[in-house]
């Protein structure tokens, strides 16, 4: 991930770095189906109308002209690439939900496009996995809770530095604010949201300025953002500002209720953090965010909270909770930081040599029956030296090169070399398999 890209913030990555991104991509996919989610993919392109339901966003979306001038397109309609996935899912249930069961689990990995700074972390063409559940004018509560243990689960399988889930509930923060007389509740979690970015100081000084608050009302919105616990200790916390509003104590309970469900299931991994605001204005309840430990200033690397009602045909609604993993961010510093590596960059096991060119048929009929067993091979393209078909095997990781020969009585004979140990041995093409953890490249964890 060292390598300057060619075109800035659309990366590309080598073999080996396209291993450790499909190991991370299985994984999330695995542990999803795991837990019951099924896949959908929705369209790359959708009317910039859409793409802004949830409000202006503060980053570039890429209109795409060429299909503007299509006969099929109305004229009316701006076309723009998605910059996330959570707004196209939300017209994908409306279009469909006479499809769906509810509630609905999904999950979904694809790229998005946003007008980003390139840099480590940030690009402008992107991989997500997202994991949503939507219901039917109502949803349960407890998939808020099921939402951060599923989450919890897929990140620890995967090669990453510690890990801290972090939460809080709007309705607490909104309740409180207005419990100290700060009616514009959206836009102080706005400004609590630039706490990471701007600090305290700067912060205070924003509610001042645009929200007219006064210093003793700063001072109680900051202290409580200030407040964090493993466990459900932050609500004493709450309780003790003495702030009464009937919002504070839903959020509160359901607050508590991720918090403590989690430390018994996930303990060290969840936290309340009430700092946690996310500025998007359709979350309505829970909120995440997720960093890695030590290695904070990349970022969220996991975000999402509760919706009411992002998706909503005007007679119907359908709230929904779900998560959203920076697949490319992760990748980047599983990369940049050699946490993982892959144990070969080829996807074969087996290079099947060549005694002399005639032997290639041959050759072709132990590829097929290696195949037919799942083992990934090569044959060799012409019959060089052993050494040199050794050297090559070599440079692409294969650990395994078969050769063929013949016998006093003329029949064909079968060897396979590991070239790792030097070790050489006649085998059955029929019946032979490579030990079980070289059947597939794996990822390992990084050299220190």
């Amino acid at each position: 991930m060292a390598r300057k890209a060619s075109l800035s913030g659309f990366p590309e990555l080598l073999p080996q770095e396209r291993v450790v991104e499909n190991h991370v991509l299985d994984v999330l996919r695995h542990t999803f189906e795991l837990h019951g989610f099924s896949s959908v993919e929705t369209r790359s392109v959708e009317t910039i109308d859409q793409l802004l339901q949830k409000g202006e966003i503060d980053k570039e979306v890429y209109a795409v002209s060429r299909l503007q001038e299509d006969p099929d397109t109305k004229k009316a309609e701006k076309l723009a690439l998605h910059f996330d996935l959570t707004v196209p899912f939300a017209r994908y249930v409306v279009e469909n939900a006479g499809y769906l069961n509810f509630p609905f689990m999904r999950y979904q990995i694809q790229k998005s496009w946003r007008g980003e700074r390139p840099q480590e972390g940030r690009a402008r063409e992107f991989t997500q996995a997202d994991i949503d559940v939507v219901g039917e004018e109502s949803l349960p509560f407890r998939y808020d809770v099921e939402l951060a243990l599923i989450v919890v689960d897929a990140l620890t399988r995967l090669p990453i530095p510690e890990f801290k889930l972090r939460v809080n509930n709007r309705k607490l923060s909104e309740g409180f604010y207005r419990g100290i007389g700060l009616s514009d509740t959206a836009g102080v979690l706005r400004s609590i949201d630039k706490l990471d970015k701007i600090g305290p100081d700067a912060v205070g000084q924003l509610l001042k300025d645009e929200l007219g608050a006064t210093d003793e009302q700063v001072r109680a919105a900051l202290n409580l953002a200030s407040i964090t616990a493993e466990d459900t200790s932050f609500a004493e916390k709450v309780r003790a500002f003495g702030v009464e509003d009937e919002l504070l104590d839903q959020g509160l309970a359901e607050l508590t209720e991720v918090i403590e469900e989690a430390s018994k299931r996930a303990p060290g991994k969840v936290i309340a953090d009430l700092s946690i605001a996310r500025g998007l204005d359709y979350y309505t309840g829970t909120v995440y965010e997720t960093v890695l430990v030590g290695h904070e200033q990349l970022g969220s690397i996991c975000s999402g909270g509760r919706y009411e009602s992002l998706a909503s045909t005007g007679k119907k609604t359908y709230p929904g909770v779900g998560l959203s993993i920076g697949v490319t961010r992760l990748v980047s510093r599983i990369l940049s930081q050699d946490l993982a590596r892959p144990t070969r960059k080829v996807p074969s096991a087996v290079l099947v040599a060549l005694t002399n060119d005639e032997a290639w048929s041959a050759a072709q009929d132990v590829a097929e029956h290696l195949r037919s067993r799942g083992i990934a091979c090569e044959v060799s393209a012409n019959a060089a030296k052993f050494g040199k078909q050794i050297k090559y095997a070599d440079r692409r990781g294969i650990p395994f090169v078969w050769f063929l020969g013949t016998d006093d009585a003329g029949n064909t004979t079968h060897e396979v070399k590991d070239i790792r140990s030097g070790e050489q041995v006649a085998v059955d093409p029929s019946t032979w398999n490579p030990p079980e953890k070289d059947l597939h490249p794996r990822v390992v964890a990084g050299e220190d």
